[in-house]
């Protein structure tokens, strides 16, 4: 197939050529061989596997920072503690890519030498899908759990008004048999605040109860909410709901998750609370984000691929349930992503119009040829 093909408002373009992109531009930044090849890699595959809100759109944002002296393009995150099963690492104010990548790899070396494995990371920037990680681990035959802090104030606790936490990742993998890996990757808030900003790029109206302004209305309006997030005065009110977007619908349990999630990545590793940070950060000051890598071999408990034989079934039993629309199938938490990766190898990542101007303002800012068209 060919790199590029058209498709409306987007462009589809070959995986390898996004991750190229990305490439010419970090390098561009100053950005240091090794630590861009990894970067890259990470961001093209979130891009497969449908989670457009994590991947080449977020190179504004990381030009932003770094243009604030936030960003430590050349870091080498270092080992500050370990012993056999657990490690503290700092990304040296880094992109998270890198440290996320190495946190989980020694996570998984900790399992297969002694079971399990646990590495918390400090002093990081956004790392972009934590199920990419998770992944990793379930790639290689291990159970994976990935948690990050979060340098965004935008989600509103239940019963508040104004936001206090924000999106508070959590993903989780397990190896299957003849399935594909189980892959659990989801914000501990109604949606990401990145995926407002897909909305926002592509035109599209906000599900209901994702936003809500400071009169707990829900906003539906993409542009409005990515106001309410990123530009007005956080006491104003209003932002991202916690899973579940009401008290009613149970919000309280996304609060909770999300609060265990900062204590796992953020308070363990010695990382921020951005609320607390930011009443004295200053503007080149780095995010400071905390990470959390567990990794499990399931031999430590079963026989040789006992484990893998009963998570196969219990997918079966799963895919086999009656749907309630016989063309909407019961599906298990990897399931889409896994159709959107073979879809997207085949035909191209979708770059929409809007991405694609950014992009190539980037470039031209950069003196780098732009890729996309």
């Amino acid at each position: 197939m060919s790199a590029v093909a058209a498709a409306g408002p987007e462009t589809l373009v070959a995986a390898a050529r996004v991750r190229v992109q990305i490439e010419t531009l970090l390098r561009a930044w100053g950005m240091d061989e090794d630590l861009l090849a990894t970067t890259a890699r990470i961001m093209a595959d979130t891009d497969l596997s449908g989670v457009d809100s994590h991947g080449i759109s977020m190179l504004m944002d990381y030009d932003r920072s770094r243009r604030m002296g936030k960003l430590n393009l050349h870091a080498r995150p270092r080992v500050l503690r370990r012993n056999a099963a657990t490690a503290l690492i700092d990304a040296d104010a880094g992109l998270g890519h890198v440290a996320a990548h190495m946190g989980m790899e020694l996570a998984m070396q900790c399992a297969q030498e002694i079971g399990v494995g646990v590495v918390a990371v400090r002093n990081s920037h956004h790392f972009g899908a934590a199920g990419y990680y998770a992944r990793m681990a379930s790639a290689a035959g291990l159970l994976g759990l990935c948690m990050s802090s979060t340098r965004s104030i935008n989600t509103v606790p239940t019963r508040g008004r104004t936001p206090v936490m924000g999106t508070n990742p959590i993903a989780f993998s397990a190896p299957a048999g003849r399935n594909p890996a189980f892959c659990l990757d989801m914000a501990t808030s109604s949606a990401a605040s990145n995926k407002v900003k897909v909305y926002e790029l592509r035109g599209k109206p906000l599900p209901e109860g994702w936003v809500v302004d400071e009169d707990a209305v829900p906003v539906t309006d993409a542009s409005r909410a990515m106001h309410i997030l990123f530009e007005r005065p956080k006491d104003v009110g209003g932002g991202l709901t916690p899973l579940g977007g009401s008290a009613e619908m149970s919000s309280h349990k996304g609060y909770g998750l999300a609060m265990m999630v900062h204590i796992l990545a953020g308070t363990l590793s010695g990382s921020s609370f951005s609320p607390l940070r930011v009443r004295t950060q200053q503007p080149g000051d780095p995010d400071n984000l905390g990470h959390f890598f567990c990794a499990i071999d399931p031999a430590a408990f079963r026989g040789e691929g006992e484990f893998e034989a009963d998570l196969d079934e219990v997918v079966d039993v799963l895919h086999a349930s009656p749907p309630a629309d016989p063309n909407q199938p019961v599906l298990v938490p990897g399931d889409p992503e896994n159709e959107t990766r073979a879809c997207r190898m085949r035909e191209g990542i979708p770059i929409p119009a809007t991405l694609a101007a950014k992009i190539r303002a980037l470039c031209e800012q950069a003196g780098v040829p732009f890729l996309l068209d």
